[in-house]
């Protein structure tokens, strides 16, 4: 288990990727030196730099689950890497605009590559006992990157001269964890449910039983897998060697009930907020903060809070079940946008409810991390099918940054327009998450991945995931 939980690690940095570049972009803009660099200062092109990154994203889930596929979780994360790292070095090194822009959207390509095979290898190497909390650590680690970089801008924000190093050097700390994943990607296995898939099955029962077993490839848990992995796998053959084929993720009845699924996570779990490891700095100046070293720690302090958060709410997740922390979230984040909405909208006027305001962006903060983070990796791999999952996480993906094309472009520009009143789309769209939730969603806790197969097969998935047979 140890060995195993090293080997899952290297997967989890591929989420500390995504990490580094939203915070450290959140905080660059925020820095004297940045704005005056590049001639930023809010506003459409503040809102263009960031969706750059998105805009890669975008382009690069157009092929992420082919790769994983054709080559190997372990190769997707390896080849997303490679061009993360040249991407950041790109990135660290603009000398203008337009460079800028390039290297934030080689970085994204990268990003979603290694993004895509990064969870669909962690669900497929965890032990089965240990499958929730395994899976759901690899959003959470989405933090490790934020944390590094929040906490070297602030301390930066202290060099004197305001130098082009205070955004510069934490942009070329974006490429640590692809050069770690990079290291260390050929000392790992590949994913047993991979092997299997190529027909490979002696390699497939090998792996299992070094990890899974403690070596005893004649293991009830190495046999129990085997069969069931055959079973599933022969059953959904014909789509997963066809790269460019994605029609079995909507071939079914119950296929595109695990599509829609997906794509609810997606959309409820970006549009739940303005993204606040981008423009943290902006909503907290509108709450009334303008000290830029005094912003720079707030939007530093988010992210351990954040994994804290998300880290404590693993064990809940497991012992409460995904449909009712999933509700529970999404109604503090409702109440929790509501009270931000009014507060921004009184600060003009009452100085102390920016201060309230700025709390309840923390208390929504750590509302949305304790389940919300862990189940954007969580979630999906559970009911997308084997054959589907690549292609399915790679198509999410599409989904989440289309998703953040508009919320990381509009904001700025919404905020210095419209003000408060842009927070009331998030306030109701919060609450609808709640209503899709209890109607079409299905309880995954405590079944194995072929079970939740059989669950979605079923007249009715979400009353026959909530039985307690």
């Amino acid at each position: 288990m140890i060995r195993l939980y090293l080997i899952v690690f290297v997967a989890y940095l591929c989420s500390a990727t995504n990490g580094f570049d939203s915070n450290t972009f959140g905080g660059a803009s925020a820095m004297t030196s940045f704005q005056t660099y590049f001639s930023v200062h809010g506003g459409s092109k503040q809102g263009l730099l960031a969706a750059s990154y998105v805009i890669g994203n975008m382009v690069g889930s157009l092929g992420a689950g082919q790769i994983s596929d054709k080559w190997g979780r372990r190769y997707g994360m390896g080849i997303g890497s490679f061009i993360c790292l040249v991407g950041a070095i790109f990135q660290a090194a603009a000398q203008s605009v337009d460079y800028l822009i390039a290297g934030r959207v080689v970085l994204g390509l990268g990003a979603v590559i290694a993004q895509t095979a990064g969870p669909a290898y962690v669900v497929e190497m965890s032990h089965p006992a240990y499958r929730g909390v395994m899976t759901g650590a690899y959003q959470a680690n989405f933090f490790l990157g934020t944390i590094i970089s929040t906490w070297i801008e602030f301390g930066l924000s202290y060099v004197p001269g305001n130098p082009d190093i205070q955004w510069r050097l934490p942009m070329g700390l974006q490429a640590l964890p692809s050069v770690l994943v990079l290291s260390f990607i050929w000392f790992i296995p590949e994913t047993p449910r991979w092997y299997m898939g190529q027909g490979n099955d002696e390699k497939a029962r090998e792996v299992l039983a070094r990890y899974h077993s403690d070596g005893d490839v004649d293991s009830h848990i190495v046999q129990l897998q085997m069969r069931e992995m055959k079973e599933v796998i022969e059953v959904e053959s014909g789509t997963d060697k066809r790269w460019w084929d994605i029609r079995g993720l909507i071939r079914t009845r119950s296929d595109r009930h695990r599509f829609f699924l997906v794509t609810c996570i997606a959309f409820f779990g970006q549009w739940d907020l303005p993204p606040t490891s981008y423009y943290f700095p902006l909503m907290v100046e509108a709450a009334g903060v303008t000290n830029e070293h005094m912003v720079l720690m707030l939007n530093a302090l988010q992210t351990p809070i954040m994994m804290i958060s998300a880290l404590s709410g693993l064990r809940f997740i497991e012992k409460w079940g995904r449909r009712p922390t999933l509700m529970l979230s999404s109604t503090g984040m409702a109440i929790s946008v509501i009270v931000i909405t009014v507060c921004t909208a009184l600060t003009p006027t009452h100085t102390s409810a920016g201060s309230v305001g700025i709390a309840f962006l923390y208390i929504f903060l750590v509302v949305f991390s304790f389940v919300w983070t862990p189940m954007q990796s969580l979630y999906p791999v559970e009911v997308l099918s084997y054959n589907n999952r690549a292609k399915g996480l790679a198509v999410m993906n599409l989904f989440v940054n289309a998703c953040g094309l508009f919320n990381t472009y509009l904001p700025p520009v919404a905020i210095a327009n419209v003000g408060w009143r842009f927070y009331l789309f998030y306030a109701c769209w919060d609450a609808l998450g709640i209503v899709v939730i209890y109607f079409t969603f299905v309880e995954t806790k405590g079944r194995n991945l072929e079970e939740i197969d059989g669950i979605f097969q079923s007249d009715h998935p979400v009353k026959t995931s909530l039985s307690k047979e």
